[in-house]
């Protein structure tokens, strides 16, 4: 079994949301103080000798992410990067160069976009969790866990961060904190998907596919068309002895998207494996409603637990944190098994 976190950790489907420009438009700290965004186009001036020469206007981040949410990530790192040197103080331009440059598949640059950004503000959460997802795919997990927990002592009851943290902790072979991080999540957020699909993975990493089933159930059953869910829920199944719900799953997978060669080749041998044996039947339903139920379990009625997920993060930083976001233009925490 292989695990991945790109965002396609383990992309899944990875969905990915694009970034709001109100609030990247701002500056993010009190050393942050680019003016706003100029639009783009040409100006027109005169020579010594009266004659007309054009000069480009500075790039704006309205087309700088007008080309990013194009999926132009080439192009959209080097527009802002001029963005970037037209505004050397503000911290979301040289964010964005780190997200485009990660999608476009140089790590190395995104690192180096990214860490200028805390540079110019070290409260920079997105910063913070998108340098320690790439620290994560360079197989750095110590170096990724010291920034999640930055970002967690600003904003302790956070299931991105917690996630994240759950992540690490597993990179480093701490699997019993690894699926405690992944229950705060959940407590945090009792639809955080990649929470249980990440979790049910630690499972089958662990060799108990039954213990997957039901976050994996509960991940289908919240959003069934992602292929990377489907698929690892047939695995689950598979190694459970389920192989016919499990031929269900990987075609599910499949019908989502016909590219998933890892699920059509594993939907080819639970069909042959079929035909030589019965098939036990396995409640998928059931087993999501009861990893729901666990999650309240672990909720409580009151907000005892949550404080106690507050209690067991590093204490909330007094500095300036980062400006209020309503969207995640973040990749995901994609894992996906074998």
């Amino acid at each position: 079994m292989s695990r991945y976190f790109t965002v396609p950790v383990f992309a899944l489907t990875a969905i990915v949301a694009a970034c709001g420009r109100s609030d990247r438009q701002q500056t993010t700290s009190a050393t942050a103080g680019a003016n706003p965004p100029v639009v783009s186009g040409s100006t027109a001036g005169k020579d010594r000798a009266g004659e007309v020469e054009t000069k480009s206007a500075p790039v704006t981040y309205a087309r700088a992410e007008s080309t990013f949410n194009s999926g132009k990530y080439d192009e959209a790192t080097q527009l802002f990067s001029a963005y970037a040197e037209s505004n050397p103080e503000n911290a979301w331009g040289y964010y964005m160069i780190g997200v485009s440059a990660w999608k476009n598949g140089d790590g190395d640059r995104a690192l180096t976009a990214f860490d200028r950004s805390i540079e110019l503000d070290p409260n920079h959460r997105k910063s913070l969790y998108n340098s320690a997802r790439v620290l994560l795919e360079m197989g750095r997990p110590q170096q990724a866990l010291e920034r999640i927990e930055k970002a967690l002592s600003q904003e302790p009851a956070s299931s991105e961060g917690l996630r994240l943290l759950g992540r690490a902790r597993y990179l480093l072979g701490q699997v019993d904190e690894a699926i405690e991080a992944y229950h705060r999540a959940l407590v945090v957020d009792e639809r955080d998907v990649w929470a249980m699909n990440n979790l049910g993975l630690i499972y089958i990493d662990q060799n108990q596919p039954n213990e997957a089933l039901p976050p994996l159930a509960r991940a289908v059953e919240l959003r069934g068309n992602a292929p990377v869910f489907q698929n690892n829920l047939g695995v689950a199944l598979e190694r459970s002895g389920y192989p016919e719900a499990a031929a269900h799953a990987y075609e599910s997978a499949v019908q989502v998207d016909s590219s998933y060669q890892k699920a059509a080749v594993a939907l080819a041998r639970v069909t042959s494996l079929l035909q030589q044996t019965e098939s036990a039947p396995v409640d998928l339903d059931q087993l999501a409603q009861q990893f729901e139920r666990e999650i309240e379990s672990w909720n409580g009625s009151s907000s005892e637990i949550t404080q106690q997920v507050l209690d067991s993060t590093p204490a909330a930083s007094d500095s300036t944190t980062a400006s209020i976001e309503t969207r995640s233009d973040s990749l995901d925490d994609c894992e996906h098994a074998e």
